[in-house]
């Protein structure tokens, strides 16, 4: 079992130089924890994860007015300001064992899956390693 065998393909990317709000859209939409980023050429350049937006929630102690201000502040930012820019990534002949050890070493719940070119053909969360080990019982 490899990358592309358990991978879900073509996943929805951002750019880097998108706002924040666009990306909270997307992951809402898809119902999604985890969208690779990409530049103007398609190059994986980072990942953006909701841990990675939680980050920008503003502290409690706040007023109501106050809090407001920092959300709307914090929609016009961009991806590439809140977003992991030391992306890791697999090749899709990656084994499942090349699939996962970098997932628990680096934290992540989810791991592009790019061509020799970097960009992403695929996304392998651990939600589709699971049903994946589970199917193969």
């Amino acid at each position: 079992m490899n990358a592309r065998d358990i991978m879900t393909p073509m996943p929805r990317t951002v750019n880097a130089r998108e706002t924040v709000e666009v990306a909270i859209e997307a992951l809402r939409w898809l119902d999604a924890r985890h969208l690779p980023v990409v530049d103007d050429d398609g190059v994986l350049v980072g990942m953006l994860s909701d841990r990675d937006l939680r980050s920008l929630m503003p502290p409690p102690g706040l007023s109501e007015d106050e809090v407001e201000e920092r959300l709307r502040a914090a929609q016009i930012e961009p991806i590439e300001a809140v977003m992991n820019t030391s992306p890791i990534s697999v090749e899709p002949e990656a084994d499942l064992r090349e699939v996962v050890e970098p997932m628990l070493e680096h934290r992540v719940g989810a791991i592009p899956v790019v061509d020799g070119d970097l960009h992403p053909i695929g996304i392998v969360s651990y939600i589709d390693i699971l049903r994946a080990t589970y199917a193969a019982r």
